[in-house]
């Protein structure tokens, strides 16, 4: 039975990929259990079964076999409709690349996912200007991506992923391209917002700078964990 405070769970879960005649078997009976504001960081080589890990708590991916279970419920039964408005509504995305969109500003892309989910503009704008404050950024709402450091970058993007007040983050390799004192700041500032806004974030990362600061850290290999 899940409890109140689990934000994701895993129970059982095997995923196989197949490439031409070759089976892979990207992950091989994991269980998993995520808290409420919790930075939980899973590390391993290639292949290892991270991103598929990712792939499955953001349901972008469905398990071969095993349940997936996002705040008390199974999400295996959903359809592709219900399980895209559970993306847009309850979780957030942060990428290496950052993906933001180059012609929005700063506000603009930070706003993007209230306007999808149809929040009324003064809301909107409020809840943008708390956010950009929150990251420091409130002196950047005008301008564009390629005017920001990829420091800076990556706290829009955290930003982008926390307007929602999501109950997830998933977040790959979130600090691949930072040096070493921006990537402090961007784990300070992801620590910091997830657990004033009881966010649980899963990372995928190779980043031992990173891991020293979550609060949990699961190794994999080969689909299982250590």
């Amino acid at each position: 039975m899940s409890t109140p405070s689990s934000v994701v769970e895993l129970h059982g879960v095997y995923k196989t990929y197949h490439l031409g005649a070759h089976v892979i078997p990207a992950l091989q009976g994991i269980d998993l259990s995520v808290q409420r504001g919790e930075l939980l960081a899973l590390t391993g080589p290639s292949g290892s079964g991270k991103s598929t890990i990712l792939n499955l708590c953001g349901l972008i991916d469905t398990p071969d076999a095993g349940d997936i279970v996002l705040d008390g419920n199974s999400v295996n039964g959903l359809n592709e409709v219900q399980r895209t408005l559970l993306r847009r509504d309850a979780l957030g995305f942060v990428f290496q690349s950052f993906n933001l969109v180059p012609v929005m500003t700063v506000a603009e892309n930070v706003d993007y996912p209230l306007f999808l989910a149809g929040v009324a503009a003064t809301e909107r704008k409020e809840r943008v200007a708390a956010q950009l404050e929150a990251v420091g950024l409130q002196d950047h709402a005008q301008h564009r991506p390629d005017a920001l450091s990829g420091g800076q970058r990556q706290r829009v993007a955290i930003a982008r992923a926390l307007i929602k007040r999501p109950r997830l983050v998933i977040a790959d390799e979130p600090t691949a391209s930072l040096d070493s004192h921006t990537a402090d700041q961007v784990l300070d500032l992801m620590r910091e917002r997830g657990h004033a806004e009881g966010a649980a974030f899963v990372i995928a990362t190779h980043d031992s700078r990173l891991t020293s600061r979550c609060d949990r850290v699961l190794a994999l290999l080969d689909g299982r964990f250590l």
